[in-house]
């Protein structure tokens, strides 16, 4: 199988602060090894691009955010490969998931399977009203969530309601999920996109203090895993860092000042 391809996987596209990651592969925006590389290789831009500062993943069309991995392609591989191509799928959601700039993931349509294990490593989630479904029914193949799917839903819900929900394979409304805090918020899909549009350049500059956003999110996400005086020197190391910039001293400064801080992310 083929390590490299010629079509287009994974859209990006940059605006106002904002890195804009699309999966495009029809009808289901169902993800392969080829489109993992590509979407790797698209954090990692969104990462090293100073002008970006926050990044908002999306699936083309209006049915699917992702399906998740492509049966076809799992049927066709060996285990070697598929165990290659899970540890490189868990690599380059954890990469997300590490990059201290805010991710929202913008839940166009149906978010099952590796769909959801990929919103999963995003830091907040906004669904389309009456638009799709959300789960992780992988039991149903004989196999388990495996991009991430048992631990990530498994810390953001209590572990019994995880372990109920992929054991039975049960598929969630939208308006279900955002009561069990799966999804953080969910709009209307007249101006769906606009509206998530406005909540992402929300933690730009000079609306936010995009530095301290990443870091926040970084502190979280890192300090989630580590002893918890652990997890308290990364703060402290974090909040040093962010001490030193030029965002905080503005911010210090029109606090003081009793004026709006014109935040510029540096």
């Amino acid at each position: 199988m083929t390590t490299t391809t010629e079509r287009t996987l994974v859209n990006y596209t940059t605006t106002e602060g904002v890195a804009i990651i699309e999966l495009t592969n029809a009808p289901a925006n169902t993800y392969s090894y080829e489109m993992m590389r590509q979407l790797d290789e698209a954090i990692l831009q969104a990462r090293f691009d100073e002008s970006v500062h926050v990044l908002l993943l999306r699936g083309a069309g209006e049915k699917f955010f992702s399906a998740g991995a492509e049966i076809s392609m799992l049927n066709a591989v060996t285990p070697t490969f598929k165990y290659y191509f899970c540890l490189h799928a868990n690599e380059t959601l954890i990469r997300l998931e590490q990059t201290p700039k805010l991710v929202i993931a913008a839940l166009n349509g149906h978010t099952v399977g590796g769909g959801l294990e990929i919103a999963l490593a995003c830091d907040i989630r906004i669904a389309r009203r009456n638009s799709g479904k959300v789960g992780l029914p992988e039991v149903t193949l004989g196999v388990l969530p495996g991009t991430g799917g048992t631990q990530r839903m498994a810390r953001a819900l209590p572990k019994n309601k995880a372990i109920e929900l992929m054991t039975e394979g049960k598929l969630l409304s939208f308006e279900d999920a955002l009561g069990l805090g799966l999804i953080n918020y969910i709009y209307e899909p007249e101006n769906y996109w606009d509206e998530v549009m406005q909540y992402a350049k929300s933690f730009c500059p000079p609306n936010k203090a995009s530095k301290a956003v990443g870091r926040i999110k970084r502190a979280v996400q890192s300090g989630a895993e580590v002893p918890f005086s652990e997890s308290l020197a990364i703060e402290r190391e974090l909040q040093q860092l962010l001490f030193q910039s030029e965002d905080a001293k503005e911010g210090i400064a029109a606090y003081t000042e009793k004026r709006k801080a014109e935040f510029k992310g540096r």
